[in-house]
């Protein structure tokens, strides 16, 4: 139905034809609407052309009413009654939705407006568009897209065209906001010149995201090599020391079968850390690339008022902050830890009771206590790491990221016996380590992770903040020289000789002991410290190997799940 009406309106007024004439070109016009295109500003004839196919006409064009069209038009309109009546309940409905905006210039018949002039604050159909934009006088007005809303195109305070950009405040302004308004004395720009000053920040900012992406490739690279190192190392010691343990595998099965799952827990966090480190810098990549995208959207916008207020609605006036891409520590997928047990291997074989029992010997597969952790720690499912809740920056809270209160505790605790665990740290710069006893029943879930460590007679910690460790014990603080950054932290307790002490645990070299004399259970005690900007997200993990050790441990006493 539409096609067939299509045949019978005005391509200018959208309406039916009235008076309408055929011009040479073939194409059909009311006669007032035709004449309305051509109307010119001073004398003479013309120009005369086709608004359709943009032909230009004779000068000497007469007009003559086409009689035979004007019957056809009068014979359709009077043979539809029922679509005239479905076409008007269908506007009235769509009207709810999206009214259509007519032209303020058009009296006895309006016709659909398809731009509209800001200057003069009316809509224009297709004919008054084009002859507003044919008057001289008229020339300098702002016509955009027909649009119903003045007010988001114009200044609400003064009703003026938006013509300036206050460059302090970022928002569109109009002449009167700068000189008498709430923008006087600010620094304002035209809008083409606000528009090719943040595009060329977008420029800028394009070629600083594409730097940052291949960067992160090259991290990419260097975390695949570290990847294929780590498993080739892994499997180069495997092998050397299921070689060495080949010659006194007669009273050495049991130890063999614990330095085998020390290697494989060793790859298996290793790898696990390299592939995370992988995720985040493909996430850093995707976010690049959508900011590229974003920015390369609004560079190709033509629309200097719109480009502004998207450039303002996506807060991409200011430069970007952009964190940069760190460096891959090769170091730390060193092989310290493998090349310790090879040596202890090697120790063994020259005098093998010395060695025994081993310090790993002891090794316990801790989990954490979801109940005890603080409101704003976060447990991972496994219960085997603890990391700082994401919060929104207006949540964050003050700038001490060794602040004592936001820890953890462990599921078990120990009052007799020795017992030995790992807390994997990698690169974290701030954490909190260690043990505390206390009164308060742990079953109830209440404060304990108010507890202070390392700030009262009941715990005992270390401290890593920056590259510097101390030793914390009732608000006493000890600085420790420690020769290489710690990547692994030991913790071995000796109940009965009262010793607590903390190890290097890739090789096991001793940090600071305490003496300990307590008569409750001893809780091991983790704390990741706060989120510094992005950079201390990193969690604290409670190392374990799939096929806990069997031997004294399980049968120790002093153990408390």
């Amino acid at each position: 139905m539409g096609t067939a009406e299509e045949n019978w309106k005005c391509p200018v007024c959208q309406d039916f034809f009235t008076d309408p004439v055929t011009l040479p070109c073939g194409h059909d016009f009311c006669l007032t609407c035709i004449q309305a295109v051509w109307e010119t500003d001073g004398p003479g004839d013309g120009p005369f052309f086709c608004p359709e196919c943009q032909i230009f006409l004779p000068s000497d064009l007469t007009l003559e009413i086409n009689t035979n069209l004007q019957t056809k038009v009068k014979d359709f309109i009077s043979n539809r009654p029922s679509t005239v009546h479905l076409e008007t309940t269908a506007l009235s409905k769509g009207s709810r939705s999206s009214p259509t905006i007519h032209c303020d210039h058009c009296i006895e018949m309006p016709a659909v407006a398809v731009r509209t002039c800001l200057t003069c604050d009316a809509s224009l159909c297709q004919a008054h568009a084009l002859l507003h934009e044919q008057r001289s006088a008229l020339r300098e007005h702002t016509v955009v897209e027909v649009t119903g809303d003045l007010l988001s195109l114009k200044c609400r305070d003064h009703r003026d065209e938006l013509k300036l950009f206050c460059m302090e405040e970022m928002v569109p302004v109009c002449c009167l906001c700068v000189l008498v308004g709430m923008h006087k004395n600010h620094k304002a720009s035209q809008l083409h010149e606000a528009c090719v000053h943040f595009k060329g920040m977008l420029e800028t900012t394009m070629k600083q995201l594409l730097k940052r992406r291949n960067e992160a490739e090259l991290a990419i690279k260097d975390l695949e090599s570290l990847y294929t190192q780590t498993v080739t190392s892994a499997a180069d010691f495997r092998e050397r020391i299921s070689d060495k343990y080949s010659r006194i595998r007669v009273v050495l099965d049991g130890d063999e079968r614990l330095m085998m799952q020390i290697i494989d827990a060793e790859e298996g966090y290793m790898t696990e850390w390299l592939e995370v480190q992988r995720g985040i810098m493909e996430a850093r990549i995707k976010e690049i690339d959508n900011l590229r995208a974003s920015s390369k959207s609004l560079l190709q916008e033509t629309n200097d008022l719109r480009f502004l207020q998207q450039i303002t609605a996506q807060n991409l006036c200011e430069p970007l902050d952009l964190a940069p891409i760190q460096e891959v520590d090769r170091d730390l997928c060193g092989p310290e830890k493998l090349r310790t047990i090879e040596k202890l291997v090697d120790e063994l074989s020259v005098a093998l009771s010395q060695h025994f029992p081993r310090m790993w010997s002891y090794l316990s597969s801790l989990s954490l206590e979801s109940k005890t952790a603080h409101p704003k720690l976060e447990i991972s499912q496994d219960r085997k790491q603890v990391h700082w809740r994401r919060l929104p920056v207006s949540e964050a809270p003050g700038p001490k990221p060794y602040d004592s209160q936001y820890s953890v505790l462990a599921q078990e605790s120990f009052t007799t016996g020795q017992h030995y665990w790992e807390v994997i740290v990698q690169d974290k710069p701030y954490w909190l380590i260690g043990v505390t006893t206390g009164s308060t029943d742990k079953k109830d879930g209440s404060s304990r992770s108010s507890s202070s460590l390392g700030v009262n007679n009941t715990s005992w910690c270390i401290y890593h903040g920056d590259g510097q460790y101390l030793a914390c014990h009732d608000t006493q603080e000890k600085q420790l020289a420690v020769g290489r950054k710690v990547r692994k932290l030991g913790i071995l307790v000796n109940l009965q000789k009262g010793e607590l002490s903390f190890y290097d645990a890739d090789a096991v070299s001793l940090l600071h002991s305490f003496c300990v004399q307590c008569t409750e259970p001893l809780y091991p005690m983790l704390n990741p410290c706060i989120d510094m900007k992005g950079l201390n997200r990193q969690p604290l993990t409670l190392f374990c190997v799939q096929d806990p050790w069997e031997g004294h441990v399980k049968s120790d006493p002093g153990r408390q799940p």
